[in-house]
């Protein structure tokens, strides 16, 4: 029995949705389209796959998941929160888009001695229809198994210039097959609109979805013969990485010299050349999708895969519309009402709002250009932080004070630490909250506090069964996240790393 191993690519940084998407925080950790986050619903998919199709005999694995050193604990605790073990985490200490991250999940797989096939699955696109999603991995599974690669052309729905295409050949013959296969004839770039009308009244062209099928022995040896650069420098980097416990951390000096490049560009579009004249070469197939896709790839496309009311209004959060029709509005901290509006994105956060037009809806971008060159935390982060212990939330900052809440999740700690430049002042609002304070230890419960002096060893736990939250005021010259020393830590984060707690 050929295991299957899905591998998720948790890559991005979270722009084309902003605000609601940040650098720090992007969209596939968001819950854009049901109560779990894109990433949770992207393992959820899987869920049923080896119950209704007992006779392909699947294997199916814990999941490879490749993502920003940044996210870890992020992607671990999603994971968690859904009662899922990932088989490993990678840690790319910069991101060389889905090619090198690809190798280097087909490099775990292969650690284990087996060769099984490979399912790479994007954290961040929506899928309604997922029982149908399951039976066409069923069958790329069934000819991946037998050496082809497969990918899944999505039947388009209208001639969108914002996708590229795939351009399908001579139906497969295979019996056992719930669905229709393939040849793949070659993939295009993005169209312009007539061309894109064109593609549609043929039939003969699918939107590239990015999801593809194979056996890990097949794509190393393609990587290896179509970009043998990023096989050493995969190969190189795997031999420098270190395991720490779920992740797998990268040597960032050999993965910052391995080349930046697609899957798509680096193997499949030289392979469909190439395919055509060399009968040895693995089969490159397309598979036709109609599972309700979409890469939620700008605010429209959220409001074509979200519910909307009869005018056509998709409605999140604490929002009022009067007179106004196929909006998309979303309040997160106060009440948003539209007025006699038609066809715009508002978006408001608790630092930020955004309002545009539907039809400008790639243009974010211009947003988060401004302001990463301005060097403004709300292209970062949000105003509420998440670390592994738990969240912090900045509610107010003076030329030298902060006041911040502070969420401890049961039975976690920050790190021991101390501050050069602040004292802090900590009030307890719910909880109990352990505290280190130089050679001391003590309980602290609702209504009490205490105070941490500048340059005092210090630590905050949670030892209850209840999360605990923390009122902090920081006084002193210099409130940076950068002005700590971390001793002890429990999740095991480098020392320098410049992050609070």
């Amino acid at each position: 029995m050929t295991p299957l191993q899905p591998v998720i690519l948790s890559g991005g940084a979270g722009t084309r949705l902003w605000p609601l998407s940040r650098e720090a925080y992007p969209k596939q950790f968001l819950p854009l389209t049901s109560q779990h986050s894109m990433l949770q619903e992207t393992v959820r998919r899987l869920d049923g796959l080896v119950e209704e199709h007992p006779g392909y005999e699947i294997d199916l694995r814990d999941p490879i998941v490749v993502c920003n050193e940044s996210h870890r604990f992020l992607v671990a605790e999603q994971l968690r929160l859904i009662n899922r073990r990932p088989q490993t985490i990678v840690l790319e200490p910069k991101g060389r888009n889905t090619a090198p991250a690809l190798t280097l999940a087909t490099q775990v797989a292969l650690r284990t001695g087996e060769d099984p096939v490979l399912l790479v699955m994007p954290a961040d696109h929506c899928i309604r229809d997922a029982r149908a999603f399951r039976a066409a991995v069923a069958d790329a599974y069934r000819l991946a198994a037998e050496g082809a690669v497969v990918t899944f052309g999505i039947v388009p729905s209208k001639p969108e210039t914002g996708y590229g295409y795939i351009r399908r050949g001579a139906a497969i013959e295979r019996s056992g097959l719930a669905g229709k296969a393939f040849k793949l004839d070659g993939f295009v770039e993005k169209p312009d609109a007539e061309t894109a009308n064109g593609y549609l009244a043929t039939g003969d062209y699918f939107w590239n979805s990015g999801l593809f099928v194979l056996c890990a022995s097949v794509w190393l040896g393609l990587i290896e013969r179509f970009r043998p650069d990023i096989a050493r420098a995969t190969a190189q980097t795997m031999e420098a990485s270190r395991q720490n416990g779920e992740f797998l951390r990268l040597d960032a000096e050999t993965f910052g010299a391995c080349p930046a490049d697609s899957i798509d560009y680096a193997v499949m579009e030289p392979l469909a050349r190439a395919a055509q004249g060399e009968e040895e070469l693995p089969r490159p197939i397309v598979m036709p999708l109609e599972v309700g896709w979409s890469d939620v790839g700008a605010w429209s496309a959220l409001w074509e895969v979200r519910e909307q009311d009869e005018s056509g209004n998709v409605l999140d959060g604490d929002t009022f519309v009067h007179h106004a029709c196929d909006n998309l509005l979303i309040a997160k901290h106060r009440i948003v009402a539209a007025i006699g509006v038609k066809d715009l994105i508002i978006v408001e956060t608790a630092d930020a709002v955004l309002v545009a037009s539907k039809d400008a809806a790639q243009d974010v971008k211009a947003v988060t250009q401004f302001l990463q060159k301005q060097q403004r935390g709300e292209y970062i982060q949000h105003q509420c932080v998440h670390r592994p212990w738990g969240e912090y939330e900045s509610i107010r900052r003076g030329a030298r004070y902060q006041v911040k809440r502070l969420t401890v999740k049961p039975g976690e700690s920050l790190s021991l630490q101390m501050h050069h430049h602040r004292a802090e002042h900590w009030i307890v609002v719910s909880g109990t909250a352990r505290v280190t304070r130089g050679d001391e230890t003590f309980l602290l419960t609702e209504n009490q506090s205490t105070y941490i002096p500048v340059g005092v060893r210090h630590r905050l736990e949670n030892p209850g069964r209840i999360p605990l939250e923390i009122i902090e005021v920081q006084s002193g010259s210099y409130l940076g996240e950068d002005d700590i020393l971390r001793f002890e830590d429990l999740y095991n984060r480098d020392p320098s790393e410049p992050v609070r707690g």
